[in-house]
């Protein structure tokens, strides 16, 4: 520890990034990115902003962007909340809505590991419930009384990294059962066949959606997070962002996302090429024994009975296929793998097929 940090730096567990390697002919299925480029539209939008009016500071407000995704969503501008990212979205709602009095923070074991890095961030107990053994979220767990009761609940739906999604049911339920604390429902994969939490807005007050422009829009590299929720959740993250950062998204990203959301032909073209390819994938997979989680995401999780996942994750890499490995509790004999092109998905389950032959 340097002596120049401050006291809380030397128990941070930093969020670890799938890898991101320089390697020729490589098929990178371990980070969840579009296999296809972004809108054209948004293409264009970024070229026309890049002017000599970057000289001057952006929307702070982000009026524009925030209409296009309320009108997107069937909200008022006033529900959107916007950031660097959904990572920089959920940063905020930790440090503006979970922080209280020492109160824990509901939320499965299994899930995206960056809740726990913000967890320890900003000195929030957390109180880890146990998916079921197929990996499901037990809705009991969340509805159950408690005393004292939690500063808050969060999950990913679907889930990451298992896939699989929580019927709207379920999740009003939840927000039914604690009406007094903020649910956090993550929809970084929603658009990939799970149901937005988006139509409980109105009926459930303590319901914060939150959404990525990385996912099925294909802007990983732009940087724009958002969330919904009700006036006074959002007015909330503002005076937290605004004592962080003025200006967390520039006018490039602004432009870029509008254009994207406002290509909805394009963007629904996409997801649903995703999801046709996921479908054969999962058939693939299966065929060579594999055992595949139900996947509403752009990714699968996948296990075989007979190989060790580290080891069929380091030959993959060994033959410049990048998938994801978890090395935890419960999950690691498994692998998360992306759905990139057909192509892509095709060459990995021909290096899968070699490897199990070699293995044998």
């Amino acid at each position: 520890m340097s002596r120049y940090w401050s006291d809380h730096l030397a128990d941070l567990a930093p969020y670890v990034a799938g890898e991101q390697p320089k390697v020729a002919d490589l098929i990178k299925l371990n980070t969840n990115e579009h296999p296809y480029g972004p809108s054209p539209r948004a293409l264009d939008a970024i070229r026309a902003a890049a002017t000599d009016r970057l000289r001057l500071y952006p929307d702070n407000e982000c009026t524009a962007l925030r209409e296009a995704i309320a009108h997107h969503h069937g909200v008022r501008a006033g529900q959107v909340f916007v950031g660097n990212g959904s990572d920089e979205v959920l940063a905020h709602i930790f440090n503006g809505l979970f922080r209280r009095a020492g109160r824990s923070l509901l939320m499965p074991d299994i899930t995206y590991s960056f809740y726990r890095t913000y967890c320890r961030l900003f000195d929030i107990p957390v109180d880890l419930q146990p998916l079921a053994d197929d990996f499901s979220l037990r809705v009991t767990d969340y509805t159950a009384a408690r005393q004292p009761g939690p500063a808050g609940i969060i999950f990913a739906n679907p889930n990451a990294p298992t896939g699989i999604a929580l019927p709207l049911r379920d999740v009003a339920a939840i927000a039914e059962a604690h009406p007094d604390i903020p649910v956090v429902v993550d929809e970084a994969y929603v658009d990939f066949g799970g149901d937005s939490a988006v139509a409980l807005l109105a009926s459930h007050p303590n319901i914060i959606v939150v959404h990525t422009m990385s996912k099925s829009r294909s802007l990983a590299g732009l940087r724009v997070g958002y969330a919904m929720a009700s006036e006074e959740i959002v007015q909330g993250l503002q005076r937290v962002k605004d004592s962080f950062n003025s200006y967390p998204l520039d006018t490039l990203a602004q432009v870029g996302a509008i254009a994207a959301i406002q290509d909805d032909a394009y963007f629904r073209q996409g997801c649903r090429a995703i999801i046709d390819a996921r479908e054969q994938l999962v058939q693939q997979l299966e065929t060579l024994g594999f055992e595949v989680l139900p996947s509403c995401a752009n990714f699968v999780f996948a296990r075989h009975p007979q190989y060790d996942g580290g080891e069929l994750a380091a030959a993959l890499r060994a033959r410049a296929i990048l998938v994801r490995h978890f090395k935890q509790a419960r999950i690691d004999q498994f692998l998360r793998i992306t759905v990139g092109t057909p192509d892509d998905c095709a060459r990995l389950c021909s290096t899968l097929a070699e490897i199990l032959g070699k293995a044998n």
